[in-house]
């Protein structure tokens, strides 16, 4: 396997000389405030909450965000003969309890429709039946919803806990009217209104409550969403040799910060999605062609995100992208291979300080959007699949959960942090390799992504003490990547007991090595980064 990449390798680099004591920059993990989940009703199972157990634990993700917690099948809300509201609370509090428990906190997102609240006869998303068509004679009652939820999170888990929390609204609204999916049957004024209603009734509870949208899907670079619906005929397709050259923009983020700017409501954070695709559609074919954008566009949408703001009424509104990964499809097999793992490495380091959050969409393929997957990898988003076993993203959130809060040095592949409490270095190496920075790996380049070429960490660090040992823990091909050892045992649709439990204990056998600093205080990190490997040096 080695000589299968000796042939792509890139030449040996400068030494890079790094002062361990030079003064560092104070930085946030936004790569842990939060991760998703598919739907509320998933959280009443016992091995999603296990899963949520051990990503809280390893990644140490302090919110979650989910969909459909006023789902019929969440049992919240009926009506007594007189039309007046039922709320029961029971399997809602059921999964908040079990994350809190776990110290993980809900990021609050204000949807769906329950029966009752939703337009007669609407369109229903989803197999298990989210409801998504508006109807604005009952909108009082959705805000009825909303606050009444809200003064029950207050009374069950105190005003203190939930100041904490965040409430969104509704999720990727801008995906309306469309004929194979969407989350909301309405026009952008009528997002616009939901939104009024919803930040209303939060703020009734108590002013100092955090609310935000408007939860709009991907970045555009046409004009599909300029109208009040969703207008595929407007949909321009760019091919890979002038996709990046476009000017990216949030759907619905100038018009929705005009529209609260001139109701007077409040907004303490802006969310979407930024995923690095696009849904448009060829006028020709009248179908989508999966295109791909470049490593960088994460970068490109948050700093669009950030001018859009300072210019507005809200510049101390906080930025939530509350959905990423390398596409918005849960049968992209590219979720479940290694190269997600560099792009995690890349997209978070790349933009530090540039969000207050990143979420990546999901923590657990424990999720049912097309329904359950067939297989054991079927390309779910998660970075855990259904049986437990922990994918190559997982390892790379794992190993930046280790990082510290000062950042020494940073310059791809290397970036090296100290923890201020303890002064111990951290540092991550990873191989996002150039050939794929034109185009993010997906399942168009599936099978091609591993003849990519190698990258040569040469650095040293100086100012340590003498004798100290670092741990080095190596994410590759061939160590930690649990769909290669899955497929060598013949890629079964169903696992045994016995294989579920080799292919448990092969996902966590990444290759780990010592090193020891030398008697003048230097620590030298030479090694070759084979495609999408990723590595963890920690100061012991």
């Amino acid at each position: 396997m080695l000589l299968l990449f000796a042939a792509n390798t890139l030449s040996l680099s400068a030494q890079v000389i790094i002062d361990a004591q030079s003064k560092g920059e104070p930085f946030q993990h936004h790569w842990s405030v939060g991760t998703c989940a598919g739907r509320a009703n998933e959280g009443l199972r016992t091995s999603w909450v296990e899963q949520l157990k051990l990503v809280k634990e390893q990644c140490g993700f302090q919110y979650l965000r989910m969909h459909g917690m006023f789902d019929d099948d969440m049992f919240v809300y009926a009506e007594d003969r007189k039309g007046n509201p039922i709320y029961n609370w029971q399997y809602l509090d059921e999964v908040y309890d079990r994350m809190l428990a776990l110290g993980v906190k809900p990021f609050v997102e204000l949807s769906f429709f329950p029966k009752g609240i939703a337009a007669d006869n609407g369109k229903v998303q989803m197999w298990y039946q989210n409801r998504i068509t508006y109807d604005p004679q009952r909108l009082g009652k959705w805000k009825g919803l909303v606050q009444a939820f809200t003064q029950h999170a207050v009374d069950r888990y105190g005003l203190d806990e939930v100041l904490t929390w965040y409430f969104e609204v509704w999720n990727e609204p801008n995906l309306n009217m469309t004929p194979k999916a969407g989350f909301f049957e309405g026009t952008r004024s009528d997002y616009f209104q939901l939104y009024k209603a919803s930040a209303e009734a939060v703020k009734a509870v108590d002013s100092r409550l955090r609310v935000g949208g408007p939860a709009t899907s991907n970045f555009i670079a046409d004009h599909r969403h300029d109208g009040e619906v969703l207008d595929n005929s407007k949909s321009v397709f760019y091919d890979q040799e002038h996709i990046n050259k476009q000017q990216w923009k949030g759907v619905w983020i100038e018009e929705f910060l005009k529209f609260c700017a001139k109701e007077n409501l409040p907004v303490d954070f802006i969310s979407c999605h930024a995923y690095p695709t696009d849904y448009a559609l060829d006028p020709v074919s009248g179908k989508g062609k999966d295109a791909v954008r470049y490593v960088h566009s994460l970068h490109d949408d948050l700093s669009y995100l950030r001018k859009c703001i300072a210019n507005s009424k809200y510049p101390q509104a906080e930025i939530h992208i509350t959905e990423w990964s390398t596409s918005p499809s849960s049968r992209d097999a590219m979720h479940d291979a290694l190269p997600p793992a560099a792009y995690i490495m890349k997209g978070n380091l790349d933009n530090l300080g540039m969000a207050n959050s990143v979420m990546y969409w999901t923590f657990t393929d424990i999720f049912e959007e097309k329904g359950g997957g067939m297989t054991p990898f079927h390309g779910g988003f998660g970075m855990i699949n259904f049986q437990g076993l922990v994918k190559p993203s997982f390892h790379a959130y794992r190993m930046l959960h280790q990082l510290g809060d000062e950042k020494v040095y940073y310059e791809d592949p290397l970036f090296v942090s100290r923890h201020s409490a303890s002064g111990k270095i951290t540092a991550v190496a990873f191989n996002y390799p150039q050939e794929f920075v034109e185009a993010v790996p997906s399942s168009k380049n599936v099978r091609t992504f591993m003849q990519a070429s190698s990258k040569q960490l040469n650095a040293t660090l100086t100012g340590l003490q003498p004798g100290t040992v670092f741990s080095v823990e190596i994410l590759d091909n061939e160590h930690g990547n649990v769909l290669n050892d899955y497929e060598s045992i013949g890629a079964p649709r169903s696992l045994s007991i016995q294989q579920t439990a080799w292919l448990k204990n092969k996902a966590w056998q990444t290759q780990k090595e010592t090193l020891k600093v030398s008697a003048d205080g230097t620590l030298k990190l030479q090694r070759e980064l084979r495609p999408w490997t990723v590595v963890l040096i920690q100061q012991m």
